[in-house]
């Protein structure tokens, strides 16, 4: 198959190894074509690239577009505000078929978070290939066309001249221009009791959830029942339980839906934050804590960190659609210990964006008992650049597990503007008191409920002492 004309392609940094496949793919057949950005995976704004490849489709550069971003969904919408464009996003031959056949689609969308390589190649092919010919349907396209011409006649000028390539001393300045015009951008939000006191930043030192109990719960209302609230170490007494502390976990290989079953209901019986289970059972698990309070955690890049960042996304991208919440992504550990700074941030940014595309919040996972001081505190920093919501010691599948001494020097290195979660080898009440004290936010156990058992005395003797201990820590 060759292209009846120019192709121009574009991408945002999600989509950017995509489209390097889709040019090799095409030059191989002979195509032309026109690629317009970006030209790295570093993070970008898929708008400008999306409006780039939109334009050129539009103004006659090119004969047909595809533009990739992580989902293929806000690149369409952008190429479709260009008069003359008929974006379509397809996930599948069928429904690139249909674009086309139906549509006359000049420009193809797609999600490169949800798409294999191979499957993205067939899409690309299909569109190229076919033609919109029955009459019915080309009457149709005409009339979507006329909208444009309504459109445009309703309009002595456009809001904007149209961007013909990829401006971006234009863009930026418009930019600035606006930040200029509203300095309120610039400014980081406050709660209302901390405007109320003029402050800049929060005095409360992130024990809002004490100091400002109101604001909290009214965020949290606004929010919704998936609403987290972080809280620093030492944020004295809060209405949360021990149990509210713990991701109730099960990983292991010998897992069966009998075990998987008990998890569930044991973290809607008590009340615990997550159940952390391997992805296969991420939507039983979904069904079964329908209702309750718990919400669902998997591992992506388990246990070994060692898959490609890429492979991680589609992991966590599948795994929201199923129901998970929160996602634990394994480091690059191999990377991190070779002092690749530059493949780390990049492996944790992609699936960050990933999780928080859907919703989710993300944990990284450094494995600390393989790890330097300075190795722990670099993986920390490369987290938190990444927006990340927790790091996380261990997965319980290494040489050893959560120490104090490791709780706190993360705590240190995120600046408390993290989560700490502490997993491994984690196995009383006592236990969880000690990393609380260092700073974890959060517990990871497969005896969570001993240790609750234990906080409220009903297992181990002198347990009522290790509960009120536990109470009053930090909140998450």
């Amino acid at each position: 198959m060759a292209a009846a004309g120019r192709v121009v392609l574009a991408a945002d940094h999600g989509g950017f190894a995509l489209k390097e496949a889709i040019k090799r793919h095409l030059a191989s057949k002979g195509t032309d074509v026109l690629d317009v950005g970006t030209t790295s995976a570093d993070p970008c704004d898929y708008p400008v690239f999306a409006h780039a490849a939109a334009e050129a489709v539009a103004s006659g550069q090119a004969w047909r577009g595809i533009v990739i971003d992580g989902a293929g969904i806000g690149s369409s919408m952008v190429a479709n505000k260009v008069p003359g464009v008929r974006a379509g996003m397809a996930f599948d031959v069928t429904t690139a078929k249909n674009a086309r056949e139906h549509n006359d689609a000049n420009v193809l969308t797609l999600g490169a978070g949800y798409l294999a390589e191979d499957l993205a190649l067939q899409i690309v092919d299909v569109f190229l290939s076919t033609d919109c010919t029955v009459e019915r349907h080309r009457r149709r396209v005409a009339m979507i066309d006329a909208l444009d011409t309504e459109r445009n006649a309703s309009k002595s000028t456009r809001s904007s001249p149209p961007m013909t390539s990829p401006d971006f001393d234009s863009l930026v300045d418009r930019i600035t221009r606006i930040l200029a015009a509203n300095p309120s951008l610039l400014v980081p939000p406050t709660c209302a009791g901390c405007a109320a006191a003029g402050a800049p930043d929060c005095p409360a030192g992130g024990h809002c959830v004490t100091r400002c109990p109101e604001t909290v719960r009214s965020v949290i209302a606004c929010v919704g029942p998936g609403c987290r609230v972080s809280a620093a170490p030492g944020v004295g007494e809060v209405p949360k339980d021990l149990a509210r502390f713990i991701d109730h976990t099960l990983l292991r290989a010998d897992a069966t839906y009998s075990d998987i079953d008990n998890l569930c209901d044991e973290a809607a019986q008590f009340g615990f934050a997550s159940v952390c289970v391997n992805p296969i059972f991420v939507r039983r698990c979904a069904a079964r804590l329908a209702g309750s309070s718990s919400v669902v955690c998997t591992v992506v890049g388990f246990p070994l960190g060692a898959t490609p960042g890429e492979n991680k996304a589609l992991e966590a991208r599948r795994a929201i659609r199923d129901g998970a919440s929160e996602i634990d992504m394994v480091i690059s550990i191999g990377a991190l210990k070779s002092g690749d700074l530059q493949y780390v941030d990049k492996d944790i940014r992609t699936v960050a964006e990933a999780a928080h595309d859907g919703g989710a919040i993300l944990k990284v996972i450094l494995e600390t008992a393989l790890l330097t001081d300075d190795e722990k505190v670099a993986g920390c920093v490369a987290a938190r650049k990444a927006r990340a919501e927790f790091v996380k010691t261990s997965t319980g599948f290494s040489t050893g597990g959560a120490t104090a001494y490791d709780v706190e020097l993360m705590a240190q290195a995120v600046e408390r503007k993290l989560g700490v979660k502490a997993a491994g080898g984690i196995r009383s009440a006592e236990d969880a008191q000690r990393l609380i004290a260092a700073g974890a936010t959060r517990i990871g156990a497969s005896v969570g409920v001993k240790i609750v058992k234990e906080a409220r005395g009903a297992a181990a003797p002198g347990g009522g002492n290790a509960g009120e201990a536990l109470r009053g820590k930090a909140a998450y």
